[in-house]
């Protein structure tokens, strides 16, 4: 008896290890919500994993296929949680095997409440058995949302969802979507969050706060979530990160100037990488956005060190990230509606004003020659220009 239990202690142990050192970088993948909202199938999926694969998403390091809301209609009479007949006629395991296969990793959403946001059935009072299910059928990522929570408390709703995800025994990386509601950054790391939504919902629009149709708040433009994230750098590392919501880089209301801001921006903040377009279709321009390499490997930097506003003269922005090669990489933002230059100054970056120092433009993939104590770029309405500075 004394073994059994020591051998459960030790799988116990072990599960929760495994479960706590997932998302060592910001995770990266694709997500269904932000283009196809509620019209999931097994066909889109199966087809986002090919795309994914054949678009070299891929072998930039996307891994994740996450199907959002909506896959979900009811419970049998077990409480099993059931698949939408219409949209995954051969159930959830047989997509996640199809993704598997391809060398990619399959995430679904669930949420704390008694519903989900658009209304499907929640996860409140079933964690455990969900968790079971997820674990059987293969699913490598919980999405966990906050609608219909009522009085819930924040920190015990996604604990129990954490201690669900340990006993089921697969390591499953756990996003939790809560919305900044709380302040997740206080507490998610403790609960077993590997990462944690800082704000309400991002649209794809340049800036504005917008209600929703019901009257809730909010839903944010580009520039607003950017700003919601200034100060909670000190919150997130190899494990656990702030997460200012999924890419709308390729939804079209933007221009691909603004994407590539949108998508700069998050590799600066160690913020997952959640592509939310239709990549089977996406353009060569959305493409060479979403697989810029040198960009991916500045929010994957293993130090896990969030960037920070470094300067700011109105709307010029200066943003720098410490890199585990003690270079750094930095944003020249240009927020305005005029084309601007914009100058980083050495010691804003930790660097001494006499340093001689290399230069290098991650867009362009063209290094720029040494220059001493600053430098001065010309950066277009609304763009960046990103830099690998390196002593």
């Amino acid at each position: 008896m004394k073994k059994l239990l020591l051998l459960a202690l030790l799988l116990i142990a072990s599960s929760l290890f495994a479960q706590d050192q997932l998302a060592a970088t910001p995770p990266m993948g694709w997500n269904t919500w932000n283009k196809f909202g509620c019209n999931v199938s097994e066909t889109l999926i199966k087809g986002a994993a090919d795309s994914m694969v054949s678009s070299g998403m891929k072998d930039a390091g996307y891994q994740y296929i996450v199907i959002d809301d909506c896959w979900q209609v009811s419970r049998d009479k077990d409480g099993n949680i059931q698949p939408d007949p219409k949209t995954f006629p051969n159930g959830i395991k047989p997509v996640a095997d199809y993704v598997h296969s391809k060398g990619l990793k399959f995430g679904i959403y669930s949420d704390a409440g008694t519903e989900t946001c658009a209304g499907r059935p929640g996860s409140r009072g079933y964690e455990f058995q969900d968790a079971r299910q997820y674990a059987a059928w293969g699913v490598d990522y919980l999405k966990y949302d906050w609608c219909k929570t009522t009085t819930q408390d924040g920190p015990s709703s996604y604990s129990i969802m954490h201690d669900a995800l340990v006993a089921s025994g697969r390591p499953i990386v756990f996003s939790i979507c809560e919305w900044g509601t709380n302040k997740p950054w206080l507490w998610g790391a403790k609960v077993g969050g590997n990462l944690w939504r800082t704000t309400g919902d991002i649209q794809d629009r340049w800036v504005g706060k917008e209600k929703w149709p019901d009257g809730s708040c909010c839903s944010y433009g580009l520039l607003d979530i950017i700003d919601a994230q200034v100060g909670l750098e000190s919150f997130a590392g190899p494990g656990h990160w702030n997460d200012p919501d999924m890419l709308h880089v390729g939804n079209g209301a933007l221009t691909n100037t603004e994407y590539r801001s949108h998508f700069s921006m998050w590799a600066m903040l160690a913020a997952p990488l959640m592509a939310g377009n239709d990549i089977a279709t996406m353009s060569p321009e959305i493409k060479e956005i979403l697989t810029n390499k040198e960009v991916i490997a500045v929010d994957q930097d293993p130090l896990g060190i969030e960037g920070r506003r470094v300067a700011k003269d109105g709307d010029l922005e200066v943003w720098s990230r410490p890199l585990q090669d003690g270079s750094r990489a930095v944003i020249l933002f240009n927020r305005g509606a005029a084309d601007k230059e914009i100058t980083t100054q050495w010691p804003d970056l930790g660097y001494p004003a006499h340093l001689s120092a290399q230069v290098r433009d991650l867009w362009q993939h063209k290094d720029l020659g040494r220059t001493t104590g600053k430098f001065s770029n010309h950066v277009p309405s609304h763009g960046v220009v990103m830099l690998k500075i390196a002593p």
